[in-house]
């Protein structure tokens, strides 16, 4: 087989590691003494860990193995395809808000997510103007605006091609979400390893976060890296259910080159573990919505 970007370990000892060690050194100064540094080695190992080998699958002597993903499909790479041939920006909350309103039903975001799915495998092998309406993608190259529902089309209204990637981050969650509201098991067959219980001290403290920060974002990457690489054959074998949630899904978006939101680095609890993702993002999910029902 041959050997792709995914199997590769890519880092920048000036640009990534002397960073990573410096910020977890302790400097201490003794009168009469040279400055005496001290290294958090096991935070060190975990950091390394989490942000260059996590994901990448084991080579072994009978060779490389494949990479197992949601639907057989390598989302992970059609993504970053995608934007290097249609440059991806995010939806404004105004247009997410508008699709999310519009597909009200849980068969309408499913349909809505797989015309997604397959304009992002047309545009990761030939790309496309992100200035392009995303109906007139479907229209006028796809010919296929005749068997779309037209709610969908209408829903779609305000998408371009740059805006791909998002729309399939929001309408995954949305799928998801609904799922939850019709008391369906989104996750059903991922590992029990990361569907652990919340605390009640946990339940608190995600409260407090909640209040500190619009959270849809960090929600749609908790919930991409859910699906994309929680739900692969041998996932705790790359992913430690033991560390922490923050850093894990941090780890994810900086090998995406996203921006981890600054109140996430500073309010979200180290105590939130990755053996408890999926309880989070239901009960963040659920109380969100309970929120914005009152």
């Amino acid at each position: 087989m041959e050997l792709m970007e995914q199997h590769v370990i890519s880092y920048d000892v000036e640009k990534d590691l002397l960073p990573l060690v410096l910020s977890n050194c302790q400097y201490s100064l003794e009168r009469g003494h040279e400055t005496i540094s001290e290294y958090d080695l096991p935070r060190i190992q975990q950091q390394i860990l989490t942000r260059f080998l996590q994901g990448k699958p084991l080579i072994t002597r009978a060779g490389i193995p494949t990479l197992v993903n949601m639907q057989e499909r390598d989302y992970e790479t059609i993504f970053k395809t995608v934007h290097g041939k249609v440059p991806q920006t995010a939806l404004s909350r105004l247009i997410w808000n508008s699709v999310s309103r519009q597909l009200d039903s849980y068969s309408e975001v499913c349909e809505a997510l797989k015309i997604v799915e397959l304009l992002l495998g047309y545009l990761s092998m030939t790309g496309g103007d992100p200035k392009m309406k995303l109906v007139t993608y479907l229209q006028e190259i796809l010919k296929m605006d005749q068997n779309i529902n037209q709610h969908i089309l209408k829903a779609f209204g305000k998408c371009h091609l740059r805006h791909c990637v998002c729309l399939w981050q929001v309408l995954s969650s949305l799928r998801s979400e609904k799922m939850l509201q019709l008391k369906r098991e989104p996750f059903s067959g991922y590992p029990a390893e990361y569907q652990v219980p919340l605390t009640e001290e946990n339940k608190t403290e995600l409260k407090g976060f909640m209040s500190r920060g619009n959270m849809d974002q960090w929600l749609l990457e908790m919930h991409e890296f859910l699906l994309l690489c929680l739900g692969r054959l041998r996932a705790t074998e790359d992913y430690n259910p033991s560390w922490s949630l923050k850093e894990a899904v941090s780890a994810y978006m900086d090998r995406k080159e996203v921006e981890v939101p600054t109140y996430v680095k500073e309010n979200l609890s180290e105590k939130v573990k990755l053996s408890q993702i999926i309880e989070t993002w239901k009960y963040t999910i659920t109380a969100k919505q309970e929120l914005m029902n009152e």
